[in-house]
């Protein structure tokens, strides 16, 4: 057994006060990009993430094989339009890039109404917004509108026109990595392929890239890998080029949703008690309104690191679960559905989160026969306002009674229902005054 001090209890900084309006006007520009699963929409969004972080992007090539999936033609997108019979456009890419399904295939031409119906997408039960969809391996097209709009087009000829390429091409993802004092990575991942989405998943980009910004200037013993990838294939892109990397993994997150007014929401890994898993259950639990959710093989691409070939320890974070708020994957989800105050507050998460995966560590009490005499060691005193300095009585014994080399910190949260912050410092306070030491 070897007894050294303990090691990874830094903090890191709060988030700065405004950065969540930073995240905010981040997503701002992010949002009228036309993005999809390739082209040059994913490539514009990576040209404004690398303002911010030093992004490595990489392209693969349209029939490259991963796993059991090829990468598709690229899909780049002009203009799109239909014209009313008296001339007047009825719908216009220019106005919102979800008008028109996504990977819709070129089309010209003059349609009667019944027969365009059939290629026109909307919600009824929604009927001012405009819905998301895509079509991305089935050779079709398609527009979405408002179902108020549809019910205005009466029975003529409509000039319709979608002016999109098909070809080989490549699929783009970007990745940024900071550097720690190990091998072992964190990974944090955001899909990049949606269009006008605010919430879902402008917000996403947006944090992760603030968070990797603000990661800079810290030392961590843990290395931090962003990935910036479509959603499903560009995931299993990146797994498939890194195979013989993904057993560093030790810790991962996927985020999305994390703009908008909901509670923290967190689903848990495959595994179900990672480690993600239990910090996250510990983070979220006092927190009123906070969903802790199991392991389900729908989603986003935590499905595809949990995926029993890889089952990692990578879990989702969000606000409002996607799926369930009514303006999920349509027009509703616009820059006035997210705000900067729902933004810092995730990123406050996640940067608790780094908290407890960079600062846990199991000590051991070398003094265990009994309680140490606190009071001669000056550590009553040292309590001082116990507001101040964060640490109470009770952490103390808490962490005293459980260094038996058996718990760690997080551990010992657990079983006290104190806060992994508190029970840090406490355990930072009784290694300084030699009454812990970690075991390695």
């Amino acid at each position: 057994m070897t007894y050294v001090g303990p090691a990874g209890l830094g903090s890191a900084p709060p988030a700065a006060a405004g950065a969540g309006q930073e995240i905010y006007d981040l997503a701002e520009r992010l949002f009228p990009i036309c993005r999809s699963i390739t082209g040059d929409g994913v490539r514009k969004t990576l040209d404004v993430l690398s303002g911010h972080i030093d992004l490595r992007r990489h392209e693969v090539s349209t029939g490259t094989q991963v796993f059991d999936w090829t990468i598709p033609k690229e899909w780049n997108i002009r203009s799109a339009r239909i014209a009313a019979p008296d001339g007047r456009t009825i719908v216009d890419f220019a106005d919102s890039n979800l008008h028109v399904v996504n990977y819709s295939v070129p089309f010209k031409g003059t349609l009667p109404l019944n027969e365009l119906r059939q290629h026109i997408h909307t919600l009824p039960e929604q009927p001012e917004v405009i819905p998301y969809r895509t079509n991305y391996y089935t050779p079709t097209w398609g527009f979405c509108m408002a179902h108020d709009r549809l019910l205005e087009m009466t029975d003529g000829l409509y000039q319709v026109e979608i002016d999109a390429e098909l070809k080989d091409g490549s699929l783009t993802y970007g990745e940024y990595l900071h550097r720690g004092q190990t091998e072992r990575e964190f990974l944090l991942s955001a899909h990049i392929c949606h269009p006008s989405l605010a919430n879902d998943n402008c917000s996403g980009l947006a944090l992760l890239a603030t968070l990797a910004r603000t990661l800079r200037t810290r030392k961590t013993k843990y290395s931090y890998r962003f990935l910036f990838a479509p959603g499903t294939i560009g995931a299993l892109t990146w797994l498939s080029r890194n195979e013989n990397r993904i057993q560093l993994i030790d810790h991962g997150l996927v985020v999305s949703c994390v703009g908008d007014a909901g509670c923290p929401a967190y689903k848990r890994s495959r595994r179900g008690d990672a480690f993600i898993d239990r910090a996250m259950a510990h983070l979220l639990g006092d927190r009123p309104g906070a969903k802790l959710i199991d392991f389900s093989p729908y989603g986003y691409d935590e499905r595809q690191y949990c995926s029993p070939g890889f089952n990692l320890p990578v879990g989702m974070f969000q606000r409002s679960v996607h799926g369930t708020f009514p303006e999920y994957h349509t027009s509703a989800d616009n820059l006035s559905f997210i705000a900067p105050e729902y933004l810092e507050d995730s990123l406050a998460v996640l940067m608790d989160l780094i908290d407890v995966v960079e600062g846990d560590w199991t000590p051991l009490n070398l003094f265990p026969k009994g309680e140490p005499q606190l009071g001669r060691r000056g550590l009553y005193s040292a309590l001082g306002g116990q507001k101040a300095s964060g640490i109470t009585s009770m952490s103390l014994l808490w962490v005293l009674n459980l260094a038996d080399g058996q718990h760690s910190i997080l551990s010992m949260a657990e079983r006290s229902g104190l806060p992994f912050k508190e029970l840090a410092a406490a355990a930072r306070l009784l290694s300084e005054h030699g009454l812990l030491a970690a075991i390695l």
